[in-house]
């Protein structure tokens, strides 16, 4: 398990200095959108050897394709949609209140998700220890973007 917590502080690292790197190549091409096609398609090749690496190569079946519940195949969307947050939003605001927003609101989201149980995850209630951790994440983020 710690193997899985060493990933995700990893994880957090990378989401901290990709914003910067991404924010770069919209500057120095003047084309933020075009910087984030970009990005993403880097990401796609990545994906894509990972994939021939890991000896999974091959497409899905249009069985397994239609058992794919509608909302999950907004991800993609939401990937690109935070790409081009990061082209427009994280520079004029600096990487810690960018990334603190991000994760807090994705703490406090997940918190709801998980105490309902939605979009595939188990429910988990919103305790007060949970409750009050997202509350302190909320405190936390203010420090960071008002100093």
């Amino acid at each position: 398990m710690l193997f899985f917590y060493a990933f995700a502080i990893l994880a957090g690292i990378a989401s901290a200095i990709e914003p910067g790197q991404n924010a770069q190549v919209s500057e120095s091409l003047e084309r933020p959108l075009l910087a984030g096609a970009i990005s993403l398609t880097i990401g796609i090749l990545t994906l894509l050897v990972v994939l021939i690496v890991a000896g999974k190569p091959g497409l899905p079946t249009w069985e397994s394709l239609a058992q794919v519940p509608w909302w999950a195949w907004f991800g993609g969307v939401f990937s690109a949609a935070l790409t081009v947050m990061q082209l427009y939003i994280s520079k004029r605001i600096g990487a810690a209140p960018f990334l603190g927003l991000i994760v807090t609101a994705g703490v406090v989201a997940s918190i709801m998700l998980d105490h309902f149980g939605l979009v595939g995850f188990k429910e988990h209630a919103a305790n007060v220890g949970r409750v009050a951790g997202g509350a302190l994440m909320i405190a936390g983020v203010g420090l960071v973007a008002r100093f």
